[in-house]
């Protein structure tokens, strides 16, 4: 089954939304109405819209309301990435070419700059004070845990502490802003709004380490990069930091190819982490999270929206991709 088959109900609001995006990222500036317009076409899994719009069905539903915070935070989600790709030099991603590799860093900088505008402008239509202040928090927080990877990067030392953190501010903050938002702009009781919201924070680590697993057991194709990727560009995710902890060698091998690239170590290193009990061990994490979202929609009102937020965490636990 796939993703989109879960909540096949929302498909003509989502492709309003898509439609959206395409307004949203256009420009009389050709390099960057080409540039959205590729990342547009590269897809993804608009998880972020999705939940807005699932959230947004416990309260008062008006897709002309809700559809605005659904395209803004994927936008905010395709401008950090565009940034992101910067940061580490990345050429590839979903099998496309980044802007940054297609363009220029200053092309790419500006092209995300663009995208964060426009997200910000749409949200100028929700006339809520408390929604602006959150997703206004929210971008603060995500770009304090960007800053934290940058410092983090190479470091063999850091704990696992350090790694939820930045995680939290990286990624599952914007998932769980999605569904809180998605509850507040359609009016849904505060109670009601606090669940979804803990569901989008579960839902959201156990998304990150989940692709953090992934970058360690799938392939170069499934992932649409090399894999290995985040510990060749010394971000240390928690498969890798179960192990350097647990394994004295393990760790002194990193410190070594951090020294010196060598990619026969690299390969050694992405043995031992799978053979060590780090897959394990961030799986087993990943499931006490998903568990925590699936304990929080149990206590929504049983509807339609209700069950497509149960599957789809069941579909982050078994995704391979």
């Amino acid at each position: 089954m796939k993703l989109k088959d879960l909540y096949s109900f929302l498909k003509k609001d989502l492709q309003l939304i898509e439609d959206q995006l395409a307004v949203s990222v256009s420009s009389d500036q050709p390099m960057i109405h080409t540039a959205g317009m590729e990342l547009l076409k590269a897809g993804g899994k608009r998880i972020r819209p999705v939940f807005v719009l699932l959230s947004a069905q416990f309260g008062t539903y008006n897709i002309s309301q809700v559809k605005k915070p659904a395209a803004a935070l994927e936008l905010i989600h395709m401008a950090s990435l565009v940034h992101d790709d910067v940061v580490d030099d990345a050429d590839m991603r979903r099998g496309r070419e980044t802007v940054k590799a297609k363009y220029d860093n200053k092309i790419a900088m500006y092209t995300g700059d663009y995208i964060f505008a426009s997200a910000l402008k749409l949200m100028t239509d929700i006339e809520i004070p408390r929604a602006h202040q959150i997703l206004a928090q929210g971008m603060k927080e995500m770009c304090l845990g960007e800053i934290e990877q940058i410092n983090e990067q190479f470091d063999t030392d850091q704990n696992i502490r350090k790694y939820f953190k930045r995680i939290k501010r990286k990624t599952a903050l914007l998932i769980a802003l999605s569904c809180q938002l998605g509850a507040i702009t359609s009016k849904a009781d505060v109670s009601l709004q606090k669940l979804l919201y803990e569901f989008g924070y579960c839902v959201g680590m156990a998304f990150q380490i989940t692709d953090d697993i992934l970058d360690f057991t799938a392939s170069e194709k499934q992932l649409g990069k090399p894999a290995g990727s985040d510990l060749k560009q010394g971000n240390i995710t928690l498969p890798a930091l179960f192990t350097i902890r647990n394994y004295p060698e393990v760790k002194e091998k990193l410190d070594l190819y951090y020294q010196n690239g060598n990619s026969e170590l690299l390969k050694e290193l992405l043995k031992d982490i799978k053979s060590h009990g780090g897959i394990e061990y961030a799986s087993q994490i990943s499931a006490k999270y998903l568990n925590r979202a699936k304990n929080a929609a149990r206590s929504l009102p049983d509807t339609d929206a209700r069950d497509s937020l149960l599957k789809v965490a069941d579909f982050i636990a078994g995704r391979k991709f």
